[in-house]
């Protein structure tokens, strides 16, 4: 007998709708499975076969052929054993089968018919309506997470036993809800104050213009000046995600297998830092089953990375597309997927190997040639994309000893919140655009038109300082900025130079 049940595999994060056919017939006892799996779906055989005679199931001794359709997509993963049992089962005439094309069925089976959670089920969940698709079978670790997502009735279930009860008397069974608090919006207590700050006027202002334009930073400063400690009070004064944002974060993170709280979106923008050891795919993903890397988990979110001219050249060249173009495409020979990731950079350097050039307290030991082989770890192209440059100076010892405080992150947040909103207005057409720092030539025609003033201010900068055009454009991006939180309609010099100040390295080199 034919037995046909769906399940899905993952592709970046989109979810794919694949067929797991199984034909029970006459022949030696032999289970064979087609369709290009891979080797943990080729153990999936021993592992069923187990699990059906553990669970008191009758295994056909008979010559069992299993086709995973499409047969010329990859597939990968554990996650076919709950398919592969149920088709079999149904092949066997042990379930009803009139319910299994109605559900998508995903999971791991372990010897004993146990259920066992598996990464990945949120970009399921979100695709399974569009595939037609009523309702998800899960493992019951698994359950929360899917049934985030609204349009689709999720089941999930322990063990092989009470799938194959579901089948038979589905009407015994209510699908998994989820509490309306478990998504719902968490507190600002979690994240680091910037009152905690003394001191840095300049690094605190540049963090508020980053924050509410969603621009890329940089600090350069010698060691102990709050470089970090700036950098990782960010997040309080980030907007929360919107629901659609959540929920494409929310599926990377479950394609990797990061998803902490099964069941809960995740509503604060990502924080990622990698170490500067990293390598170049595990910074912007790779494998040869591609995975997301840091910069897609960091998808709508910060990527901090600390010491900057510690990475290797090499990996951070990795990083100049993804920044103009908010995603990453990773090409294999059999498939090519690409990753969402539309991420802040947030980096911190000294401004010399001994990190004291500049300094007016301890002098710097380093040559010219030390600094120039130095900043040359940073090429042009990757600054150009670098909107704010910041020179953080040593804490005055009366500022490190004082107890006055600086303005409460929640003050900060109100007005980042309020150029949002001025930004969000601005860009209601256009979808794709959420913040000035995604602003494209046609938007910097309408929306950056400059006085005579401040014209002739912007080409002074530029043949001052040597900017590009690409570097131009972020200067006109910044200063809209600028004007947004100022609550301004129209660009002003001041508003440009101020944002020309703020291309610290351009006048350092």
């Amino acid at each position: 007998m034919l037995a046909r049940v769906w399940s899905a595999a993952i592709a970046g994060i989109d979810a794919i709708k694949v067929g797991v056919e199984v034909d029970v017939s006459g022949g030696l006892p032999k289970i064979i499975v087609v369709g290009l799996p891979d080797v943990a779906v080729q153990e999936s055989r021993e592992r069923v076969k187990a699990a059906l005679k553990n669970a008191d199931f009758a295994f056909p001794v008979r010559k069992i052929v299993i086709n995973l359709t499409p047969a010329d997509l990859r597939k990968e993963g554990p996650c076919f054993d709950l398919p592969i049992s149920v088709g079999i089962l149904a092949a066997s005439e042990q379930v009803n089968p009139q319910l299994l094309g109605d559900y998508l069925f995903y999971g791991e089976v372990s010897l004993d018919g146990t259920l066992r959670p598996v990464s990945g089920v949120l970009p399921i969940a979100a695709a399974a309506h569009k595939m037609g698709i009523a309702g998800l079978i899960v493992p019951l670790g698994n359950g929360q997470e899917a049934a985030v997502v609204k349009d689709i009735s999720v089941y999930a279930f322990e063990n092989l036993g009470q799938v194959a009860d579901f089948l038979n008397q589905p009407h015994k069974y209510q699908p998994v809800t989820v509490e309306e608090q478990l998504i719902a919006e968490e507190s600002l207590a979690q994240f680091a104050n910037l009152k905690d700050v003394k001191g840095q006027v300049h690094g605190r202002r540049a963090l508020e213009i980053a924050a509410a334009g969603g621009h890329n930073l940089i600090f350069v400063g010698p060691p102990g000046s709050g470089k970090t400690m700036l950098a990782q009070r960010l997040p309080g004064i980030l907007p929360h995600l919107s629901f659609e944002e959540a929920l494409e974060v929310s599926q990377i993170h479950s394609v990797a297998g990061l998803l902490k709280d099964r069941g809960r979106l995740i509503k604060q923008r990502p924080f990622r830092s990698p170490h500067h050891s990293a390598s170049g795919p595990s910074l912007v993903g790779g494998g040869s089953y591609p995975r997301p890397g840091e910069i897609s988990l960091a998808h709508q979110g910060i990527l901090f990375l600390d010491e900057l001219t510690e990475f290797k050249r090499n990996v951070l060249e990795y990083l100049r597309q993804p920044l103009e173009d908010g995603r990453v495409t990773i090409s294999r020979t059999r498939q090519s997927v690409v990753f969402p990731a539309q991420f802040t950079l947030v980096a911190s350097t000294n401004p010399c190997p001994c990190g004291y050039f500049g300094d007016p307290i301890q002098n710097c030991t380093c040559s010219p040639r030390q600094r120039e082989n130095y900043w040359a770890k940073l090429s042009g192209p990757l600054m150009d994309r670098i909107d704010l440059q910041v020179a953080v100076n040593r804490l005055k010892p009366e500022e490190m000893t004082g107890q006055s405080t600086g303005e409460d992150s929640e003050k900060v947040r109100d007005r980042v919140f309020a150029a949002r909103q001025i930004a969000k207005n601005r860009f209601i057409k256009d979808s794709e655009v959420s913040c000035n720092a995604q602003m494209r030539s046609q938007h910097l025609r309408e929306f950056g038109i400059l006085d005579d003033t401040s014209r002739n201010l912007l080409e002074a900068a530029i043949r001052k300082l040597g900017l590009s055009a690409r570097a131009m454009d972020r200067v006109l991006k910044v200063s809209r900025t600028i004007a947004d939180l100022a609550g301004d309609r129209d660009l002003q010099s001041h508003h440009l130079a101020e944002a020309i100040q703020y291309r610290t390295i351009d006048r350092m080199q």
